[in-house]
């Protein structure tokens, strides 16, 4: 330890001690926890104490004091926890009698303290890091900690219930590393006491019929099966798993939730030669109602090695309410395609039926379900790729009314599901994820029908047709090539005819998330489709880029920057309203001009940012209007974000410094400012002429402004950027050397004024030769390693956080602390 931390060491704990003095806030004394574990894992915590006796009078003077708070209390007992941890120091501490005083009877856990949940949580947490020995085993057995533990399984707060199972399976596991070492299962009757006791715990858990109990049970389990791989889990197991099975004979099956959590966990772990797991699994897919069922069955189907008639098993019962769908809806009998046993059961049925929340829960656990296994490499094969997509389209028109069911079943779930917006957004979601694979031409016409049919009703709410949105964008992209063609395929192009009118009307919306998602919408659908002719003909015939243009003047800002992002990348493909020609010259350029006002102007922070962005992206690729005049383009935009009080647009303008500095060097592409290898030096003329450039935009009054940034992540790619020029120099350098320069002084004067946060004063044109001098002058590399520790690098010293918890209480003097 720090001398000087052990010099304050004994003032700080006569603080903690005294109940008349302010207690420290929770997050320094977990400070200060975290220290003492650091301290103890890199030395003895028996030597700690013996140098350090302040702290064992700490832990005393807390069982002797009947009005100390509840969190020092807790605090104490999980620091013993900490020191305990050593089996040398745990004898030390037990020759006083300090562990059994503050862990057994005669301690808090008789006292009035007690009640308070912090104290029952640090007693756990205590124990929980005590136990790493055999004599912590021991010692648990003789102060009766374990009884104490299974009482707090039913604890009323969450965490120290769920807490007191964790340490169970904590002590069930320190228990049996002796015995399972070497072995390939221990038996029961050589299983230590201590185990034996926490086994048979469990075992009268889940004979009980108290569901309270066979749910702790069964949570001690899966955790146990989750975190333990020893061979002994597989005894337990084999002791247990009758027990385990006896509770599908209950009606109903009690603790259903965390059944599954347990025969998953240890499937998961258990060989795939375990006949007696597949058969209790088989059995719990049959026991539990559908809802209960669908997680197990979705969990079984994710096992890497499982008996295929499991796996058809548990696919079934994920179809099952889908299939009740198609059949309920159908105007012939059945459709074919679906798994055999899929079809027409009566549970599922009724479990529709039964009420409008159990339906709409069945099925949108399904359509989860299935959209989670459809792009695993394990889903089940053949996959019904089509009898999904009929039930999907049918489930949505059933919400939206448009169906027309024939038979009472069908009758009955349209009333139930009509308008549900909860099921529509599922369906459509899962509508969206069956786009990776392919179907019938017929199906897919009947997706693209009912995806306009959700666009253009006025029933649709905002996240409703987000959803369709992004469902359509996936089934547009998805669409097959003509071969031989590289244009848009017939169907997809009467497809966009129709929805291009539709998303006009939904840019004109009274809500701004509608028009907010529509110009996402046509942001992505450009930026895949922007060259394909047919793509370019149906929106120039359409008002789309009109629109888009009047929403950079939207009242939410949010709109403001999905519309700044839609024009750029409109413009980036010549899409915009009104194209440069010879009737317009300066059509595209008012767009320019538009973007930078919003840039200068807009008083919300996403706008600017947007168009930052899309800035950027002009820049990299070559845009018509930017590459026309590159240098005044950059020069407008720096001055624009040096200003800007958002240090997001001073970060992407430094984004696009860079990007301009690549260029003018020749360097096409992204660069990484984080790489090992330092980029290759430029040639001198190459150099000179870009720093000309560079100085006549001023990129380094921006740059050198932005290396003393109050937001670090500006600072930090200002420090990069400059990093990257200077290797970009070395050690050519600049044929107009520093000396030269006569400014270079006053230039370094006027940095060291910026560094102190004195900024009014700007750097004026700077010579190439001053660049180079300053680039070498300044420590570079020193700032970046300053400016990747942490903010609180200082303060989070052990010394200063025990200066400021004396400071707190007035122990220490004005200027001996380091508050912050």
């Amino acid at each position: 330890m720090d001398p000087e931390c052990s010099r304050l060491l004994p003032a700080l704990c006569a603080v903690l001690a005294d109940p008349r003095q302010p207690v420290a806030d929770d997050t320094c004394l977990e400070k200060l926890l975290d220290w003492f574990t650091a301290v103890t894992e890199a030395g003895s915590s028996l030597l700690l104490l013996q140098e350090n006796p302040c702290l064992v009078e700490l832990l005393f003077h807390v069982l002797k004091s009947q009005d100390l708070s509840s969190r020092i209390l807790s605090f104490s007992l999980r620091l013993a926890g900490i020191f305990a941890a050593q089996e040398d120091c745990f004898q030390y501490l037990q020759q006083g009698e300090l562990l059994p005083m503050l862990f057994g009877e005669v301690g808090p856990l008789g006292g009035a303290a007690w009640t308070a949940p912090a104290v029952r949580s640090g007693w756990i947490q205590g124990l929980r890091t005590l136990a790493q020995h055999p004599s912590a085993l021991h010692f648990l057995a003789a102060c009766g900690a374990v009884d104490t533990i299974f009482s707090l399984q039913g604890d009323p707060s969450l965490f120290v219930a769920s807490a007191a199972g964790q340490l169970l399976v904590h002590i069930l596991d320190l228990a049996m590393r002796g015995p399972a070492e070497g072995r390939r299962s221990p038996q029961a009757c050589d299983w230590p006491a201590c185990a034996q006791k926490i086994v048979g715990h469990i075992e009268d858990s889940l004979c009980s019929t108290a569901i309270p109990q066979v749910t702790q049970a069964l949570s001690v389990l899966t955790t146990a099966f989750g975190h333990c791989h020893g061979l002994w889990t597989q005894g337990l197991w084999v002791r247990l798993s009758p027990l385990v099975a006896r509770l599908l004979e209950r009606d109903p099956v009690p603790a259903s939730h965390s059944l599954v959590d347990l025969l998953l966990s240890v499937a998961r772990s258990a060989p795939s030669s375990d006949r007696g797991l597949w058969e209790t699994l088989a059995q719990t897919l049959s026991h539990l109602s559908p809802t209960q069922a669908g997680p197990l069955a979705l969990g079984i189907l994710k096992l890497q090695d499982c008996p295929q008639a499991l796996r058809t098993q548990a696919f079934g019962i994920l179809l099952q309410p889908l299939a009740c769908v198609l059949e309920a809806a159908a105007q012939a009998p059945g459709p074919p395609g679906l798994l055999e046993g899929a079809a027409a059961d009566s549970m599922v049925v009724d479990a529709l039926l039964s009420s409008r929340s159990a339906c709409v829960g069945l099925l949108c656990c399904a359509l989860a379900h299935l959209g989670l296994l459809q792009p695993l490499p394990q889903r089940p094969s053949p996959w019904p790729q089509a009898p999904l997509l009929g039930a999907a389209v049918t489930t949505l028109r059933l919400c939206s009314g448009s169906a027309a069911p024939t038979s009472d079943v069908g009758g009955r779930l349209c009333a139930i599901l009509v308008g549900c917006g909860r099921v529509q957004r599922a369906a459509l979601d899962f509508l969206g994820a069956l786009s990776q694979g392919t179907g019938p031409q017929e199906l897919v016409t009947q997706v693209f029908s009912v995806l306009l049919e959700y666009l253009v009703s006025p029933e649709s709410s905002s996240m409703v047709l987000k959803k369709a949105f992004q469902a359509t964008l996936r089934w547009l992209l998805s669409s097959p090539k003509t071969p031989g063609c590289c244009d848009l395929d017939p169907h997809t192009q009467l497809f966009l005819r129709e929805l291009l009118p539709v998303l006009q009307k939904r840019l004109c919306s009274p809500c701004w998330e509608v028009r907010d998602s529509g110009l996402e919408f046509l942001t992505q659908m450009t930026r895949h489709w922007g060259g394909q002719a047919g793509f370019r003909q149906a929106l120039l015939a359409s008002e789309v880029p009109e629109l888009t243009k009047q929403l950079l003047r939207d009242p939410e800002s949010y709109v403001r920057a999905s519309a700044v992002t839609a024009t750029g990348q409109l413009s980036s493909w010549g899409l915009c309203a009104t194209p440069a020609s010879p009737e317009c010259p300066g059509a595209q350029q008012s767009l320019l001009v538009e973007l930078l006002h919003i840039l200068s102007t807009d008083s919300e922070g996403f706008p600017r940012r947007a168009v930052m962005q899309v800035f950027t992206e002009w820049l990299r690729d070559g845009h018509a209007d930017v590459a026309e005049d590159a240098e005044r383009f950059v020069a407008g935009v720096l001055q624009a974000a040096s200003r800007d009080l958002d240090w997001e647009v001073r970060a992407q303008g430094l984004e696009l410094a860079l990007v301009f500095l690549e260029q003018l060097l020749g360097q096409r592409g992204s660069h990484c400012p984080y790489a090992v290898a330092l980029p290759e030096t430029a040639p001198p003329g190459v150099l000179d002429q870009a720093l000309q450039v560079l100085c006549r935009v001023q990129l380094f009054e921006f740059a050198f402004r932005a290396l003393f940034d109050c937001d670090r992540p500006v600072a930090q790619k200002s420090c990069d950027l400059l990093l990257f020029l200077r290797a970009k120099a070395a050690p050519c350098g600049s044929s107009q050397e520093a000396g030269d320069s006569p400014n270079v002084a006053s230039v370094e004067a006027t940095l060291q004024r910026w560094q102190a946060g004195e900024q009014g004063q700007p750097l004026g044109y700077l010579e190439p030769g001053a660049v180079v001098a300053l680039l070498r002058s300044i420590d570079l590399e020193g700032l970046r390693d300053t400016l990747a520790e942490s903010s609180d690098h200082v303060e989070k010293s052990p010394q200063s956080l025990l200066q400021d918890m004396l400071a707190a209480v007035g122990v220490l003097g004005e200027n001996e602390a380091d508050c912050y």
